[in-house]
């Protein structure tokens, strides 16, 4: 019986990987392309602070669609597993699928922030708003989080299991492993991101609702509203791949291992299915 259920699941996350996955890559290349080449050939979008995050973000992306999204349906969906051959793959895919992520999820909710500025009645909210500060804020949180990201060289490696004599890719480093689930993975990939786009991307659209009862000139006004829409857009799509990858990795850190392999097969299928769907948030914005 574990033996048909184990071939069932696998079979299934073969099946979920490759014509998901697959599709959600190229749409995310494509997009996330098309997104740059938008943002960077028009000259209102080029002076938008908001642009200029959702431009960062969208390069970011296609990195992280590339490290991470690419090899996972070929670890998954064909059994090719890089970082078990390569200890410099190993190392590296993490570092970059870290630091990917992070730069485009502060950029993501550096766009909601800004949009909620931009679009604030009191001046002194509105001069926060603008393409300098947007340019300092996402070099300075790119050097943050590509040092963050350095750990990941060091406590990543190659080990074999005591138990089953598998090799898997993995912090070595206890304290360190308890950080990339619980602070890394649940809080700033998860919960962190999800709640400052609703409190802002909420107050954002509030702040549009009034627009219309504000002297403000019609195309800043016009402006406003397209990005603030577009942005609101992103939030909701983006928010809804993100809760199910985080609920996934508590549940499946708090049972831990359970001696049940049914269960342990079922938690793990769940896992890789909420993954893939974790990605999208990468092709959609």
């Amino acid at each position: 019986m574990t033996t048909a259920a184990n071939a069932i699941y696998t079979y299934y996350t073969q099946q979920i990987t490759i014509y998901v996955g697959f599709p959600v890559l190229i749409a995310g290349l494509i997009g996330e392309t098309l997104n740059i080449i938008v943002f960077l050939s028009l000259h209102t979008f080029r002076q938008s602070s908001c642009a200029f995050y959702l431009s960062i973000m969208s390069c970011v992306n296609i990195g992280q669609l590339i490290t991470g999204l690419f090899s996972r349906i070929l670890i998954a969906g064909f059994g090719i597993d890089w970082t078990l051959s390569s200890l410099f793959y190993c190392k590296f895919r993490t570092y970059c699928r870290q630091v990917c992520a992070l730069i485009s999820l502060s950029c993501f909710c550096f766009a909601t922030i800004d949009q909620f500025l931009a679009t604030c009645s009191p001046a002194y909210l509105q001069q926060w708003s603008n393409i300098k500060v947007a340019r300092r804020l996402c070099l300075i949180t790119s050097v943050i989080w590509i040092l963050h990201g350095i750990p990941c060289l060091i406590y990543f490696n190659i080990i074999q299991s005591t138990t089953s004599g598998s090799l898997s890719c993995t912090p070595t480093n206890t304290i360190f492993n308890q950080y990339f689930i619980y602070a890394y993975s649940v809080v700033l990939l998860g919960y962190l991101p999800v709640i400052i786009t609703i409190i802002f991307g909420s107050l954002a659209y509030y702040n549009v609702q009034q627009i219309a009862y504000r002297t403000v000139p019609l195309v800043r006004r016009e402006l406003d509203k397209q990005l603030t829409v577009m942005v609101l857009i992103l939030d909701i799509i983006n928010i809804i791949p993100l809760i199910p990858y985080t609920i996934i990795l508590i549940v499946t850190s708090v049972i831990g291992s359970t001696q049940n392999p049914v269960l342990a097969r079922q938690i793990q299928f769940a896992s890789d299915s909420s993954v893939i769907l974790y990605y999208v948030h990468f092709a959609v914005g």
